[in-house]
Order: structure tokens, then sequence, then C-alpha cells
């Protein structure tokens, strides 16, 4: 089987199948420490080349995903996205995931997420599930608001970088590559869910920012926010053509966030903290970002 030489329809093929694989793997389909399907079972449940697939492979290995065990196999190794949340007893106090706090919000009529991060990935992995939920009937927002700071592609950020050629800028340019695959896969999503009914309204609103993200920043309808900073690593990647850089970057979907819930008391922790960021993201927002 062949998908043709690699292009634009190998490269849509390459992005279908990691997106959903990155969906199971955001979703706990595919748990941490258990073994990741085979090529061989990719290619006959996709209906896609063995090139196909490795490229997929080889991607979600760079991310971080998954790692092959020599002679047993590839086995997934990213921890779900940590969470620690302040909320008080007989809320969602203690460890939690990412996951099943995005269900959550998604389950209000009115659903609205604002946003600051690196990039569009972990949020397009997310937002895929709940639209499948939506698909299901399992959920029925009226509405999806989603608003998202990213850094301004023309600022020279200090991450990811190659530490033995700092001027070597594939590192850049495939970040660049992987936020817009993103952001068009978000717009993609959220547009069918409006021109299918399937919600009255799903909109997505990007603005670039001239500031290196140092923390990543999710505030659901107004009232739960979700904060972590970024931690520095220093990790191989693999780049399209086989070559593999040695780079200082940032640690994403593994590392660890913070959950706040606003109540009724408007000086307690979760209120203040609510509060205090959702005026800070409106601020960068009105007055720092452009279009």
């Amino acid at each position: 089987m062949s998908d043709g030489q690699p292009g634009k329809v190998g490269g849509h093929k390459v992005q279908r199948v990691g997106d959903v694989l990155r969906a199971r793997l955001a979703d706990g389909t595919y748990p941490l420490g258990s073994r990741f399907p085979t090529q061989r079972e990719l290619m006959e449940e996709f209906g896609v080349s063995r090139d196909t697939v490795q490229r997929v492979v080889n991607e979600l290995a760079g991310e971080g995903w998954t790692a092959s065990r020599q002679g047993s196999g590839t086995w997934v190794v990213m921890k779900t996205q940590r969470i620690h949340s302040s909320a008080p007893k007989g809320g969602r106090r203690g460890s939690m995931t990412l996951g099943p706090l995005i269900g959550a919000a998604f389950e209000s009529p009115q659903v609205t997420l604002d946003v600051v991060t690196l990039t569009s990935e972990s949020l397009d992995t997310h937002i895929r599930v709940q639209s499948e939920r939506i698909r299901a009937q399992e959920i029925a927002p009226e509405t999806i608001s989603v608003r998202m700071l990213l850094p301004s592609e023309s600022l020279p950020l200090p991450y990811p970088r190659s530490l033995d050629d700092p001027a070597d800028l594939r590192l850049r340019e495939r970040l660049r590559a992987i936020t817009r695959r993103h952001t068009e896969s978000l717009r993609e999503v959220l547009g069918a869910l409006e021109t299918e009914e399937l919600v009255g309204s799903a909109r997505l609103t990007i603005r670039h920012v001239a500031l290196t993200p140092a923390f990543k920043l999710y505030i659901f309808n107004g009232v739960e926010a979700l904060h972590g900073p970024y931690e520095a690593i220093e990790r191989t990647i693999a780049l399209d053509g086989g070559d593999r850089v040695k780079a200082l970057d940032v640690i994403g979907l593994g590392s660890t966030l913070t959950h706040y819930v606003a109540d009724d008391d408007q000086d307690s922790q979760g209120s203040v903290f609510v509060g205090s960021w959702q005026a800070a993201f409106n601020s960068w927002w009105d007055r720092l970002a452009e279009e």
C-alpha cells in the first residue's frame, strides 16, 4: 500500500492519523505504561501506508508521547497532564487530569475558554475529544468561544533551540509548523460543529503577543483557571528528513498545572486568582496583542 510521494496528500494523512492517536493518548485510551499499537495494526486500522505510520510514530516519539524499547515494541511514556486543585473540600481538591476538567467545562450551555500557551497542540487534542462527545450527543453546549494568545511569530524565542548551533532555525520553523497545523485543526473542528448545526456557534479567535510564554494558562467559563510554568529541559528532537537535534526545549503536555475555582467569596484564594488572571488576560488581549 502506498500514499504516494510525501506532500500535501500524505501530510493530510499523517495529520489525520496523528490527531486521532493524540486524542486517544490524551483521554487515556492508551494509558501510561501500556503498549502502543504496532505499525501493522495502525496500517490496518487507518488504511494507510507504512511510511505514513512511521512518520506519525516518529512525531509522537519526538513529542514525548511514546518510546521504543528494543525487542518489545513501542510504549506510552508521556505522563498525563498533572493537575493539583486548590478547590475546597467537597469539590475537586487534590490530583486530577486535564481531560475530565475540560470535559466538565464543555458541559455548560455557554462555553468560554481563554488560553495563553506556546502552541495550540494540547488544546487541539482535548477539543477534538469534546467534539466527539458532542457528536455522540453526550453533551450539548449551545455556544463555544475560544480565545487564544500565542507568541508573535517574529519573536526570537529562547526555546526550542539547538544546543550545538544556536543559529540553526529549523527548530523554530518546526514549532511554527506545529502551531499552524493545530490552530488550523482547531478551526476545522469548531467550524464543522457550527456548520453541521451541532452547536449554535463555535468560534476560535487567535491573537499574537510579543511575549515569551513562561507558563500555560487556561480560564474556563470565567470561573475556573489552570496555571503552570513551563520547565526547561534538554532533549533530542527528530526533524523531518531524519536529522536529530539536541535541543533546549520546554515541557508542555507533561507539566504540572494548578487548578483554582472562583466561589461566592470574592476574597477567597480561588476567586482572587481567577479574577486577577482573567483581568490580566483581557488586558493583554485588548492592549498588547495583534491578530
